[in-house]
This record gives structure tokens, C-alpha cells and sequence, in this order.
């Protein structure tokens, strides 16, 4: 048992000194444009911008340093034109600011369609009534009304004939 245990430390000591020693990596792009790994630094010759990782440096994405322009080529392009020039990635407080309008934006048009939705229910039902009384003033039947003194009085002939034509205008608005 004392023997497995330490056979066990051992295999874990081994372990971790070649994965430290693996981490001491240089990756750097030659001048064919070839990946190059080495524990050893790059030469001399190849340009800062061309090597990808350096001990205790995390790995830089190689296609944007092949790609992006010289800092004196972006600075022409963004005096050139402001849209070409390159932009960084967003910060967090960007992204929040993103998040927060496309909610907001939503939520309007959300609104929006409620408002609509509702505004069209209610047509419908100011349509329907329109119709019931239309009838109701066409059927030719007396129609009685009651006054703010809570008399009964009936409909005259040209007050009829009037919400005829008032009834008449709010359901043309309908179609």
C-alpha cells in the first residue's frame, strides 16, 4: 500500500514538471507563414507582432496579426474614414448598453402591438353598436330617452332621421 502511494506521488511530481515545462512554449509565425513552437525565444528577425505566445503570455489570435493593419495604416483609415476603421471588441458596459435598448425596443414595440390590439377590440365593439342602434332606428319602433330630471320623452321624427345619419358616418368608418 506504501509503495502505491508512492509511486502515485511520483507519477503526479513527473506529471506536473512536463506540463510546466510545456507551458514554458514560445509560438511564433516564420516568415513562410508557418506555425513555429520552440521552448526556446523566436530569432531575432521575426517581428514582435509575428510571435503568438511567450511564457506566462496567453496566445494572441494569429489571424487578426496577419490581418489587422499596421497602428500608422488604422490611424490613416480611421482619419480617412471613421466606418473602415477597425473597432476593438466591446467592453461590458457596451454590451449592457446593447442589452438594455434592444429590451427597451421590445418592450415598445410590444406595447405598441397591445395598443393597436386593443385599439382595434374597441372599434370593433364601437362598430357593433353602431350596427345594434342603426337597427334599432330603422326598425321604425318609438324610442324613448330619459332626461337629467329622469322624465320619459320620446324620439321625434328629425332627431330620428339625424342619428340616422350620425350612425350612418360612424358605420361608413367601419368598412
Amino acid at each position: 500500500m506504501r509503495a502505491l502511494l508512492i509511486k502515485n506521488i511520483t507519477g503526479l511530481m513527473l506529471a506536473f514538471a512536463v506540463s510546466s515545462s510545456a507551458l514554458a512554449q514560445f509560438v511564433w509565425i516564420d516568415p513562410n507563414g508557418t506555425r513555429q513552437y520552440s521552448d526556446r525565444p523566436p530569432p531575432a528577425s521575426v517581428p514582435k507582432n509575428k510571435i503568438l505566445k511567450e511564457p506566462g503570455i496567453e496566445l494572441r489570435n494569429p489571424r487578426a496579426a496577419d490581418v489587422a493593419p499596421a497602428p500608422a495604416e488604422a490611424a490613416a483609415l480611421a482619419v480617412k474614414d471613421p466606418a473602415v476603421a477597425p473597432k476593438g471588441p466591446q467592453t461590458t458596459a457596451e454590451k449592457n448598453a446593447d442589452y438594455i435598448k434592444r429590451k427597451t425596443d421590445q418592450a415598445d414595440k410590444d406595447k405598441k402591438t397591445a395598443d393597436d390590439a386593443k385599439e382595434a377590440a374597441d372599434k370593433n365593439k364601437n362598430c357593433e353598436r353602431a350596427q345594434a342602434y342603426s337597427r334599432s332606428l330603422q326598425s321604425g319602433q318609438r324610442i324613448a330617452t330619459t332626461d337629467k330630471n329622469g322624465d320619459k320623452s320620446y324620439m321625434s321624427d328629425d332627431k330620428r332621421a339625424q342619428d340616422i345619419r350620425d350612425t350612418q358616418r360612424v358605420l361608413d368608418a367601419c368598412k
